[in-house]
């Protein structure tokens, strides 16, 4: 069981595990907009405009998917999981800077704020992470 499960993490690699929980996040945060959805949308309607919120949460799922499958990609190749990773909060922060500046919905300066460093920002800075150098013990 343990030989297996170091299989599995060495086939991970640095940049995988981040890959794996980042997917499955944004999975659940695009369910969430399916199975409880928000009574307002905040600041999306930038968003809510072109479709319904429904639709942008496929968008999330969708990209969590990818973003999860890629995680066992090798180093190089792992490089659309970090894309997918970054792109629907890439698309939230433009609808709240753009709902701040443009509609007075204050609030989404900061959501912008917040979506581009905790999320886009982090996400970029994970995928400059280099691939394993491999140990003296390996």
């Amino acid at each position: 069981m343990r030989a297996a499960a170091r299989r599995h993490t060495r086939r991970l690699g640095r940049r995988g595990p981040f890959l794996v929980f980042m997917g499955v996040g944004k999975v659940c945060l695009g369910a969430s907009f399916i199975f409880t959805p928000p009574t307002a949308v905040g600041g999306l309607e930038l968003l809510v405009h072109f479709a319904p919120l429904r639709c942008w949460a496929w968008v999330w799922i969708i990209c969590g998917t990818v973003t999860f499958c890629c995680a066992w990609a090798r180093f190089g190749r792992d490089g659309w999981g970090f894309v997918t990773a970054s792109a629907p909060p890439a698309l939230w922060a433009f609808a709240y800077s753009w709902a701040g500046l443009v509609d007075g919905y204050t609030r989404g300066l900061w959501l912008w704020a917040w979506y581009i460093t905790s999320h886009c920002g982090v996400i970029w800075c994970a995928s400059r992470v280099p691939p394993d150098t491999g140990s003296p013990g390996d």
